[in-house]
């Protein structure tokens, strides 16, 4: 025989109370909690895109460096024509994909060991070695670089002591493409990481049953499923790269401009808002592409 709990009726036909809602309608509260951020959320960051592509088509005047509010394509048309900003866009296209294919190289097998193969102790240690990086500041870490990598620093000294010639490297892209890889490679770890402690192991016993050897079963099942973690890492170490402004002054050469470095001076030197909003576009752009191409490949899932 079934229990059934009756639940008071409210004589009279008064009001039912507002808590009754949340009953009635489950997905109330959650509209009630996620309201506010959402708003928050929309009414900054999109508001702030929106308005910063409006900017994009305004210019500015030569003379009085005041914003010209009519609408137009020349900021567009002008880092289409002008070769200058394509090479400072393909140059930070290029470094941004070499960092993450670095990083992407580096975090696997790392995360692989992590997931698959050390002990929860070793788990523990590895995970304090990837995160205590990202305890310290952003330009502690550069500028620890900046004292390898330079003309008498820690490594040319190494090399000489050894009888080989000084690498030479500081200053250069190939510096940024180091630093660049070493700061943003924890973000490529921890989400590698996740995805692979979620492959199961039956797979890889199934895998074994059928004759595969433990390096065909990682190819074979155990990196499909783990790619949309390393996707997902990909995000963060592909949009941190293109949009860093900080790394190409300190670490960079004269030819090391990022996009974010021309977006820097025209805002705060040329006081050309315009051009800067309609540059800042371009890795906008480039992000929704990719993000687009990450969510295809189950990168969000992942996260």
């Amino acid at each position: 025989m079934l229990d059934v709990v009756r639940r008071p009726r409210r004589k009279g036909g008064g009001a039912v109370p507002f808590s009754a809602l949340f009953w009635r309608l489950p997905g109330l509260r959650s509209l009630l909690l996620l309201t506010p951020p959402l708003a928050w959320f929309v009414v900054i960051y999109f508001a702030s895109l929106v308005l910063l592509l409006i900017t994009a088509f305004w210019t500015i005047d030569p003379f009085t460096a005041q914003i010209i509010q009519v609408w137009n394509t020349d900021n567009f048309a002008r880092i289409i024509q002008e070769p200058a900003y394509r090479d400072i866009i393909g140059r930070t296209l290029l470094l941004a994909a070499l960092v993450t294919l670095t990083d992407a190289l580096l975090a696997f097998p790392f995360a692989y060991y992590m997931a698959r193969i050390a002990s929860r102790r070793m788990q523990t240690f590895l995970f304090a070695a990837v995160l205590l990086p990202l305890w310290a500041s952003y330009l502690a870490r550069v500028y620890a670089w900046i004292l390898i990598l330079n003309h008498s620093g820690v490594l040319n000294w190494s090399l000489q002591s050894i009888g080989l010639p000084p690498a030479n490297i500081g200053y250069t892209n190939v510096a940024m493409w180091v630093v660049f890889s070493y700061i943003w490679l924890p973000f490529m770890i921890v989400p590698a990481y996740a995805a692979l402690e979620r492959v199961p192991e039956s797979l890889l016993e199934a895998a074994g049953d059928l004759g595969a050897r433990r390096w065909r079963a990682v190819r074979d099942v155990v990196l499909p499923l783990a790619l949309p973690g390393v996707v997902a890492g990909s995000i963060f170490t592909f949009s941190l790269t293109l949009g860093d402004y900080i790394t190409p002054v300190l670490v960079g050469g004269a030819g090391s401009t990022f996009i974010g470095n021309v977006v820097f001076n025209n805002i705060g030197i040329a006081n050309n808002i315009p051009f800067a909003a309609a540059l800042s576009m371009v890795p906008v752009a480039i992000m929704a592409v990719y993000l687009v191409v990450a969510y295809r490949l189950g990168a969000f899932e992942a996260m």
